[in-house]
């Protein structure tokens, strides 16, 4: 019969554990009541009872199957009673909410060590701002939603009053170069080499976002993602990008991985939670062990999604090169929302989750941007050790976008951006500059992590017009 075709191997496509839970499956599809079950149907059917175990527990043909994907209590993983000591960088204006959470990180059996960066604010499972080392594991949420989310920074060989004598053709070189949130994407979207990649055929869950890959590459997110025109001001001899000190056009995005992360995150989220079960106030903190098959399905697909991540940038930046008709003298790409595998000064072997924290290791180039309306840095790490070789990944948030939208008015936006002369395509008051820290302060709390080498001052500026920001080219 059609179900008798189903193997082991299909099974583990669909998330389920070699053991007991595979047997008792194969062996419950050999019941008279499912002989005429097509193969696609049986697997439908198995894939919801794994998803939601609870709704089949009164079911006598499913009951055990189904015990098999409920949360035992007795299997809870215990927490440390103490806090493993981490650095806090700018501890003063770090939100009590974030620093509780990086508590709770430091509490996990795995952690090895960790770092609070000046940015940081509340988020899931780890804060934003967070860096944690962990022994042989991955933590979906450590790394965060936006997997391998990223700034990349174009600087071209023409002045800055570019900007004032070209101000209508740039903005509409944004307009139509650029796409952004769920619903824009190019008629006839790029095709990369990241697309034919063998994870698009052997994950499932990654196999399943390909079609929308495809429609979205070279596009951007929504919230505070963004391409902007600005000025690059070089301010370092020793810059490492070739580039004499001096002010130039720059080109600066920031943007993730868009769908496909997405469904990477929240997939394997749900199998680490059934997995590893944690305290509530952890819970969030679950972890894929790298030597079990679903942790490294979760390691090939998250660098497949940075790796997305980036090809989405490297198109953006191409796109309008080509539109501006010149070559940059140089860029500088970075990433944040990732899991790296490093050794750490003490010897040891750890899998370092960055979760809206920018990599500083000795030489490593980066950018850390400010609002649309402050500077962001151009950035050299130092190798610093105790914040795991890393620095902040932007301002960070001192208003949720709640919070902004009931305290900040769209007079007072507009008139913040008038005066310092900015011109903003789509965005909304969720994202106004008064939301963020500033960002001198937090450069401030990390002259230890990194060494400026430039900065890049926002002029002309293109987000999602979701956030209910309006404008002569970003209403669509």
């Amino acid at each position: 019969m059609a179900t008798q075709k189903l193997r082991g191997n299909d099974l583990r496509k669909i998330g389920y554990p070699e053991g007991r839970a595979t047997t008792l499956a194969l062996d419950i599809l050999e019941d008279r009541q499912l002989k005429n079950l097509d193969k696609g149907s049986a697997l439908a059917l198995l894939q919801k009872i794994k998803a939601d175990p609870y709704a089949y527990l009164r079911d006598s043909l499913w009951r055990e199957l189904a015990k098999e994907f409920v949360p035992d209590p007795s299997r809870d993983v215990s927490l440390s009673p103490d806090v493993k000591d981490y650095r806090r960088y700018g501890e003063a204006f770090i939100e009590d909410g974030a620093r509780k959470q990086m508590d709770t990180a430091m509490k996990l059996p795995v952690t090895l060590d960790g770092a609070l960066m000046p940015d940081a604010h509340q988020g899931y499972g780890l804060p934003i701002g967070g860096v944690l080392a962990v022994d042989n594991a991955v933590i979906p949420y450590g790394v965060g939603m936006d997997i391998g989310c990223r700034m990349a920074l174009s600087v071209f060989p023409l002045p800055p009053r570019y900007l004032d004598q070209r101000t209508q053709e740039l903005k509409k070189l944004l307009h139509n170069h650029t796409r952004f949130g769920a619903k824009e994407v190019f008629k006839n979207p790029t095709h990369d080499p990241i697309l034919d990649r063998p994870e698009f055929r052997e994950i499932p869950v990654v196999k399943g976002k390909r079609e929308a890959a495809i429609n979205q590459l070279g596009s951007s997110g929504s919230g505070n993602h963004f391409v902007e025109w600005g000025v690059v001001d070089i301010t370092s001899e020793d810059n490492e990008l070739g580039v004499p000190i001096g002010q130039y056009l720059g080109l600066l995005s920031h943007s993730g991985s868009r769908g496909l992360g997405a469904a990477i995150a929240q997939h394997y989220t749900k199998v680490a939670m059934q997995k590893c079960p944690l305290p509530p106030e952890a819970r969030y903190l679950a972890w894929l062990d790298l030597d079990s098959q679903e942790g490294q399905e979760y390691w090939r697909a998250m660098n497949l999604a940075g790796d997305y991540a980036s090809a989405c940038h490297h198109d953006i930046h191409r796109r309008l090169s080509l539109a501006l008709g010149e070559k940059p003298l140089a860029k500088v790409e970075n990433h944040h929302n990732f899991a790296w595998k490093e050794t750490l000064p003490d010897g040891r072997e750890a899998i370092v989750h960055r979760k809206g924290a920018t990599p500083a290791g000795q030489g490593v180039l980066g950018v850390i941007p400010g609002s649309m309306t402050a500077p962001g840095f151009i950035v050299r790490g130092r190798g610093e050790r105790d914040s795991i070789q890393s620095a902040s990944h932007g301002a960070g948030r001192r208003l949720s976008r709640t919070q902004a939208k009931q305290q900040v008015t769209e007079g007072e936006l507009r008139r913040l951006l008038r005066d310092q002369g900015i011109e903003l395509i789509g965005g909304g008051l969720d994202e106004a500059p008064q939301a963020y820290k500033d960002i001198h302060q937090v450069m401030a709390h990390q002259q230890d992590l990194v060494d400026v080498l430039g900065s890049f001052r926002p002029r002309i500026v293109r987000m999602d017009a979701g956030g209910g920001g309006k404008s002569k080219y970003g209403g669509e």
